[in-house]
């Protein structure tokens, strides 16, 4: 068995319900976690070079960012101030309901700052796009955005990531602060699954 999957049967055994959930399934890994370390070493060195007279103000989507967002801002050898905001757009594991809402808002004045903001994945773009206005509405210097996966084949607003990691097909993914349920997140790659 290989160490990807012997984690992950560890992970699982401990959580009844993650367990049952894959325990007939196969497991696809799609993205390693040498392959996200090499991708985001080179992200946070080209942002340190678009940022170098900037600004910067890091804008984290929790929950799903979090993981990225902390490896990514290590990354950045530019002065960076960093915040988090949580919306809520899913109803449900897998499908957005198409609103969003704000949860808990940024917590600083960020007028005047040069604002990128973080998420794991956009695939509709509906949360992108009005994170994006709002922070505008707040008088962000500039804004821009940074995402780990790129979902195109969702998208229902026109939006393009000024940075991205990887662009995935349309596929639900987990994994590296991608959760199914409340679980996966701590998972170190990122994977699916079949029946």
């Amino acid at each position: 068995l290989s160490y990807n999957f012997i984690l992950l049967r560890a992970y699982c055994k401990y959580v009844k319900r993650a367990w049952l959930t894959l325990e007939n399934k196969k497991i696809n890994i799609l993205i390693t976690k040498d392959q996200i370390n090499e991708r985001i070493e080179q992200l946070g060195a080209e942002i340190s070079i678009d940022y170098s007279e900037k600004n910067l103000y890091v804008l984290s989507l929790l929950r799903g960012s979090f993981i990225y967002t902390a490896d990514l801002v290590r990354q950045i050898t530019v002065p960076t101030k960093i915040g988090f905001m949580t919306t809520s757009s899913y109803e449900n594991d897998e499908e957005s309901l198409g609103l969003v809402n704000i949860v808990n808002d940024i917590p600083d004045n960020i007028s005047g700052f040069d604002v990128l903001i973080v998420d794991d994945i956009v695939d509709t773009g509906l949360t992108m796009s009005f994170v994006m206005e709002h922070v505008k509405s707040l008088g962000a210097a500039s804004v821009k955005t940074c995402v780990l996966l790129n979902k195109i084949e969702r998208r229902t607003v026109e939006i393009t990531p000024d940075y991205c990691c990887f662009d995935i097909p349309d596929l639900f993914v987990v994994g590296y602060g991608l959760n199914y349920g409340d679980y996966y997140r701590n998972i170190p790659y990122i994977f699916n699954w079949e029946d």
